[in-house]
């Protein structure tokens, strides 16, 4: 139930000031987002890239609706990656792109011709883009785009959730060589035509996702922090005679930092997900939603408050 209230939240407006406004916000949006501005994003990257780990950023932008917003996320990027090529920070720093924030939803045309400006800032900054997954209304149009990137920049990565009931099917399309797939359970909130509504179809789905990944011909990317699925996917990579160069596992920037150090120090490759900029609120709240440890983060920080 507290998962629907917060993806409920994420879609609200009027929360969304008094959340913004609440003093105690401050320090849990510290806890999960790096920052607001790109200074932010290159200090927490080579925090942990000192600590062995790589680094997807993100800048934060959802629901774009003007052809000035897109543009302005898409200049956020190219700052970025220079940026990130100017510290050293490439390729251990890669970036995830939202397509929604590149104005999927007024133009795809437009959201393309702005990904492939990032795709090949990238590539001149030695590092690669994965384009970010968001509601399943989006999908078809971000594979669609994926599908081109790849034949400029074919190390653009996909992002799969496995909470949608057609994911089966775009792992087996996509389990290819040369194809980085993230998988991910899924945050957003979607009927139950198209989406598993109990954690355990999520987690089946999940692992049948994995399988596929991990025995096609890709770069699994196995974005998880739950220790079962963890544990199942080094399985799944001891069947597969995969090594630990050929997979890696994903985990959100604040979320059990001392399970990626522990992977890391195992060999394996380890990536935080980072985000940073000012549009932090509903990404804030689908992270809450997630996992009911970040629930109760968040509540006993909420019961603190003075």
């Amino acid at each position: 139930m507290l998962r629907s209230v917060f993806l409920a939240a994420a879609g609200s407006s009027r929360l969304q000031r008094l959340v913004e406004s609440a003093p105690v916000s401050k320090g849990i949006v510290r806890r999960f987002v790096a920052g607001s501005a790109v200074e932010d994003a290159l200090r927490a990257s080579g925090e942990l890239a000192a600590e062995g780990l790589a680094v997807s950023l993100d800048y934060l932008g959802e629901d774009t609706l003007t052809a000035e917003q897109a543009t302005a996320t898409r200049d956020q990027y190219l700052t970025l990656l220079r940026r990130l090529a100017e510290a050293g920070l490439t390729p251990a720093a890669e970036v995830s792109v939202k397509l929604s924030a590149l104005g999927q939803k007024v133009d795809d045309r437009m959201a393309y011709d702005y990904a492939h400006a990032i795709c090949a800032a990238a590539a001149e900054a030695g590092t690669t883009v994965t384009l970010d997954a968001e509601d399943h209304t989006t999908t078809d149009s971000t594979l669609e785009i994926l599908a081109e990137l790849r034949k400029d920049h074919p190390s653009t990565g996909a992002v799969l959730q496995a909470y949608l009931r057609r994911t089966e099917g775009d792992c087996r399309e996509l389990a290819t060589a040369g194809s980085r797939v993230r998988l991910c359970k899924g945050a957003y909130a979607e009927p139950e035509s198209v989406a598993y509504q109990s954690a355990l179809d999520v987690d089946k789905s999940y692992v049948r996702c994995l399988t596929i990944l991990m025995s096609g011909a890709g770069y699994p990317m196995v974005a998880t922090h739950d220790p079962r699925l963890i544990a199942i996917a080094e399985d799944r990579a001891r069947w597969f005679d995969r090594g630990p160069d050929e997979y890696e596992f994903q985990m959100l920037y604040g979320v059990r930092p001392e399970e990626q150090a522990r992977l890391a120090g195992d060999g394996h490759v380890v990536r935080v997900y980072v985000p940073y900029g000012d549009q932090w609120y509903g990404y804030l709240m689908r992270r809450l939603a997630e996992r009911p440890a970040n629930m109760a983060f968040f509540g006993r920080a909420l019961a603190s408050r003075k």
